[in-house]
């Protein structure tokens, strides 16, 4: 079967867990890593495991170097100040996992674990670390990390998709006003804690990522980082009021808290939704299913082109209730019957659909 122009050349190796087709030594890492109970242990949008594979997926279709691809799917395994969740002694087990990632991406990983995270945000979104002269961060403990600029480069876009692979509402609200998040008790915030809560889209986290990776764009090329292709390869940023307007409408049609006594109020608010957001494909393709009700079939090839698009930008869902290989497979099918000039006439049609030719 020959690739699809509208694919990424790795999209479909990771749409069937092929990894070897992405790395030869990814199958044997793999064992290596989730030999020590990744698939057991919990993460906010489902497993480490599922975390892991969906940061290294994202690094993977942003056309990143291997290093920087190890340190996304070995991001935490030293532990660090977010999770509980180390998988390897740094006191007794560098030189083996040195040994399997190499130097460099071994070096990346402990120093992504033990430098101060949050920190290193702040600084970023303040103007930080985009220069020759790289990043000088300082711990709470006092002790200071020296970043060079391909450091910051990586930890950037590793951050990026680290942090747009797990957040979904129930992080808006436990985590609320990240990178400047301040402590809450739980007793009296009892109901924000109850997870997964809704599984609401994001309404105040991509704004803050669109500026996380803004610098990329002006970042001396020779750190051999290549810019994310979200929000058009780093250059656009999305201010938060459009970020919240976009979810509230997307969510207002999706699960039918709006009325939708015709099908043209759905559609204006999905395309108000666009408007405010473009950087997601969810109401793209709800736009989609929308034409190819209506009959309009090249308003739905477009916007399950563009849809099928901004699910790649990411290789992760915003719309974390069905997981990214789910809305993929639902944009291709959605593309197909589009260029076809077909869609099922009744209800019972719809269930029918599965297969991309």
């Amino acid at each position: 079967m020959t690739a699809s122009p509208e694919l990424h050349p790795h999209a479909r190796a990771l749409l069937s867990d092929h990894y070897a087709a992405v790395d030869a030594d990814l199958p044997a890492l793999l064992d290596l890593l989730f030999a020590r109970s990744a698939g057991e242990d919990w993460h906010k949008a489902g497993t480490f495991k599922h975390h892991l594979l969906g940061v290294y997926r994202t690094l993977a279709l942003w056309n990143q170097p291997r290093e920087v691809r190890l340190l996304g799917l070995f991001h935490s395994v030293y532990g660090n100040e977010y999770v509980d969740l180390t998988l390897f002694d740094r006191e007794r087990e560098r030189s083996a996992l040195r040994a399997c990632l190499g130097d460099e991406a071994e070096e990346w990983v402990s120093l992504f674990c033990a430098m101060p995270r949050t920190r290193f945000v702040q600084a970023v979104l303040a103007g930080q670390g985009a220069g020759p002269q790289g990043m000088r961060l300082e711990a709470a403990d006092g002790q200071v990390f020296t970043l060079t600029p391909r450091q910051v480069a990586a930890f950037i876009v590793v951050s990026a998709a680290d942090i747009g692979e797990q957040w979904h509402s129930w992080q808006d609200e436990i985590f609320a006003g990240y990178p400047q998040q301040q402590r809450r008790e739980l007793r009296p915030h009892w109901a924000a804690s109850i997870w997964p809560g809704p599984l609401k889209p994001p309404a105040n986290i991509l704004s803050m990522l669109s500026r996380l990776l803004a610098p990329l764009s002006a970042m001396p090329a020779d750190t051999g980082i290549p810019v994310p292709p979200a929000f058009d390869a780093c250059r656009a940023t999305l201010g938060p009021r459009d970020e919240a307007a976009a979810s509230a409408l997307y969510w207002q049609v999706i699960t039918r808290m709006h009325p939708l006594t015709e099908m043209d109020s759905a559609r204006h608010m999905l395309e108000a939704a666009v408007a405010h957001n473009p950087w997601v494909g969810e109401p793209r393709l709800l736009l989609a299913q929308l034409a190819l009700t209506a009959g309009d079939f090249e308003a739905a090839e477009a916007h399950a082109a563009a849809g099928l698009a901004a699910l790649q930008a990411w290789g992760t869902a915003w719309d974390k209730r069905i997981e990214w290989a789910g809305w993929m497979a639902w944009a291709r099918i959605e593309l197909q019957n589009a260029r076809a000039r077909r869609w099922p006439e009744n209800l019972g049609g719809l269930n029918g659909l599965g297969l991309v030719e």
